[in-house]
């Protein structure tokens, strides 16, 4: 069984098709786990009329989503664990079912793909394609990472490295990402498929502020886990433009 985790806080524009596209994702066993921040916009109202579809379901002020992913985790039950935010879209129904397929190699630890970043008024309008490609430890300590919408990983693995880090406000995803690849008994597999659409105006990118909150974060996480220094944190934000290319699916 894979657990999805939604993390909810005011989303009603937008959570009832993320719910639609757990729900059709076809060939494999799913436990949806749905954590809500109190919302008071309606939200809630949705999610309390889709209950039964749902393993687990909690709404209840929280600390931030990090707090809310990790509440998730523990309330879920699948062997396999990875999120759709309450903005995203699983880009086909067989997603998951392409997923289970990697995972029945028992040396694969986490299997990631691509992610496509759309507009938030027409989900069919692409705006920026990241094509992660294949990981090496090179390429980690050039600032690499996959798209973390993207990524699924055996439960075991929150229990051996822990879940995310609430002391990072912004890159919580970025250093649990550089605490998993970065050690040495990890294995991922990539899918070079889209997996994922995600809407633009994610909370790292919601104002320059937030940027530079992001670069500060980045950096801490990418110190303490001994990757890279600023030669690194400077190629990742480079290494972004390129997604913004017309060819970029080519």
């Amino acid at each position: 069984m894979i657990s999805v985790i939604t993390a909810t806080y005011n989303s009603m524009e937008t959570v009832a098709d993320c719910l639609a596209s757990v729900r059709a994702q076809a060939g494999v066993a799913v436990d949806h786990v749905v954590v809500d921040g109190a919302s008071s916009d309606g939200t809630r109202e949705i999610l309390e009329g889709q209950r039964e579809d749902f393993g687990a379901f909690v709404s209840e002020r929280d600390g931030g989503i990090y707090e809310a992913l990790n509440k998730g985790i523990t309330l879920s039950g699948g062997a396999v664990v990875g999120f759709l935010h309450a903005d995203d879209l699983f880009a086909d129904s067989q997603v998951l079912a392409r997923i289970q397929v990697a995972f029945a190699d028992p040396s694969v630890q986490g299997v990631y793909g691509d992610l496509c970043y759309v507009s938030k008024e027409d989900t069919s309008k692409l705006v920026r394609y990241w094509r992660a490609g294949e990981y090496t430890p090179a390429r980690l300590r050039r600032g690499w990472m996959p798209p973390h919408p993207t990524l699924y990983v055996r439960r075991e693995w929150y229990e051996r490295i822990g879940s995310f880090n609430t002391g990072y406000r912004i890159a919580a995803d970025y250093d649990f990402i550089l605490r998993l690849f970065s050690h040495p008994e990890f294995k991922a597999a990539y899918i070079p498929e889209v997996l994922v659409t995600m809407r633009v105006g994610g909370a790292s990118n919601r104002s320059l502020r937030n940027v530079a909150r992001k670069s500060r974060e980045d950096y801490r996480a990418l110190r303490a886990n001994g990757v890279g220094g600023l030669g690194t944190l400077t190629w990742k934000n480079v290494s972004k433009l390129g997604q913004f290319l017309p060819n970029r699916r080519n």
